[in-house]
């Protein structure tokens, strides 16, 4: 469900609309830096990067081994690598459109990861996280709210440079994926999967 979500809905989204929309449409995925084995504010809460197999493997909740033990996390790495990867692949396949991702940050103030938590991590997301996260961004780079998100994204959607292929950090500085994610030829290939899968399924 997160890979199908996460990456095969906006893939299959993004295929039908690209035949309309006019010259210099922007396009924005919104995508993760826990893709990424290396980025230290991911393995430190216990993401392991992604653990791409391929997209049907992906389809059916398997990774590489030697994962994270959170629940979900493989799974969610793997489907914002996907992100990525298209992205990248659409951005100089399509080079009329403008194709661009962006890493949000964490975002501490949505409740997202506290649907399943127990009573007392619910009551602190909703009433005390809230309060120490404004005192927080100043000294951890990778923190974000859903306004300063929003921002972020408002930027890079009415940008007028017409800048393409683009991973924006949470503060909209550019910013580099993974090894793995900047290999034109693995961005080829997660493009290629996707399309093979969706063509398999039937509408």
């Amino acid at each position: 469900m997160t890979f199908a979500t996460n990456h095969l809905g906006p893939f299959a989204l993004t295929e039908a609309l690209v035949p309309s929309l006019p010259d210099g449409a922007k396009v924005v995925f919104v995508a993760s830096a826990v893709e990424d084995p290396e980025r230290k504010p991911a393995h430190a809460v216990g993401f392991r990067g992604a653990r791409y197999i391929s997209a049907e493997a992906s389809a059916r909740g398997e990774w590489i081994p030697g994962g994270s033990k959170l629940p979900g996390a493989d799974a969610y790495a793997t489907s914002k690598q996907c992100n990525l990867a298209a992205v990248m692949a659409f951005a100089r396949e399509t080079p009329w459109l403008r194709f661009n991702a962006v890493e949000p940050g964490v975002n501490l103030t949505t409740s997202l990861g506290q649907r399943d938590a127990n009573a007392f991590a619910r009551f602190a997301s909703k009433y005390v996280i809230p309060l120490l996260v404004p005192l927080l961004l100043p000294f951890f780079k990778f923190l974000s709210t859903p306004q300063r998100a929003a921002r972020v994204l408002t930027k890079i959607l009415i940008d007028t440079s017409g800048q393409t292929g683009i991973y924006y950090d949470e503060r909209g500085q550019p910013m580099q994926g993974s090894m793995l994610v900047r290999d034109p030829k693995f961005q080829d290939r997660i493009v290629a999967e996707t399309r093979a899968l969706l063509a398999s399924v039937a509408v």
